[in-house]
């Protein structure tokens, strides 16, 4: 309550100044969410990762195809632009590329998720959003408990000037919605009763490259054999692809509500 007092005075002492006091003014700009970019992880020559039976770039382009249809069929309004609807590789450049040409609102990178060890016990979904990886989590993340990230393949140099840049100006721009659109997609994975990893930060070439709001969904552990078995099943890929579903709706209807307006008079 204390920022929103704040932010609001700041507001006010700006509209007084400029001289527009006795009017209607919107505290924030209403955003429409027409175009939902969905990037389904790896393909073609690249497999990602795999468990005894099946291939990461096989599910990810799935669920993929089941969440657009899903914005389709609900969301009359929206655009869906994949960045690949079969089975090839574009490189993480030319993912960005395509959302960005097509001035895309809301970005999604669906992936699957892997340990080192075979028939692993860890499971689970989990949401990574872009910003400053943390130095403590790179250098812990070892032993079973490890989430793979890709093998840190995507992930930008974090000793490179030029990254921290990038970083700074993606989470000043769009850090702050794509938490707001993360944290739905855990709540509704949650709410379905998998167990979820929460959301972290990760410094994510694809998201960071992009010119909108995003996330990086790791749907399940490909090498735990009770969620390849999910990840594979029609009901498994329907319940994924519902819950960032609704993170997706969820988000397009905050981002479109009206403005609030306030009255300053005299």
């Amino acid at each position: 309550m204390q920022i929103q007092t704040i932010t609001i005075k700041k507001i006010l002492g700006i509209i007084a100044l400029i001289g527009l006091i006795g009017t209607w003014h919107p505290i924030y700009a209403k955003k429409k969410v027409s175009k939902v970019v969905i990037d389904a992880g790896h393909g073609g020559r690249d497999p990602g990762c795999h468990g005894v039976y099946s291939y990461e770039k096989d599910i990810t382009l799935a669920v993929s195809k089941k969440v657009g249809k899903l914005i389709q069929n609900e969301l009359k309004d929206t655009k869906v632009i994949y960045t690949r609807d079969y089975d090839w590789y574009p490189e993480l450049k030319e993912r960005t590329d395509i959302a960005n040409k097509e001035k895309g609102d809301l970005f999604v990178s669906i992936h699957v998720n892997s340990t080192p060890r075979r028939n692993s016990p860890v499971k689970g979904t989990l949401v990574l959003v872009c910003g400053p990886s943390r130095i403590e989590e790179k250098e812990g993340a070892i032993g079973e408990n490890a989430n793979n990230f890709e093998e840190n393949e995507g992930l930008l140099d974090p000793n490179d000037p030029i990254t921290q840049i990038i970083i700074a100006q993606y989470s000043q721009a769009f850090l702050s919605q794509s938490i707001v659109f993360g944290s739905k997609i855990n709540e509704e994975f949650a709410n379905q009763g998998r167990h979820t990893e929460g959301i972290r930060q990760q410094s994510l070439q694809v998201l960071a490259s992009s010119t909108m709001p995003g996330v990086l969904v790791e749907i399940g552990y490909l090498n735990n054999e009770e969620e390849e078995q999910y990840l594979n099943s029609e009901e498994g890929q329907n319940k994924v692809a519902l819950a960032i579903f609704k993170g997706i709706k969820y988000y397009k209807e905050e981002s479109e509500k009206d403005p609030i307006q306030i009255k300053i008079e005299n």
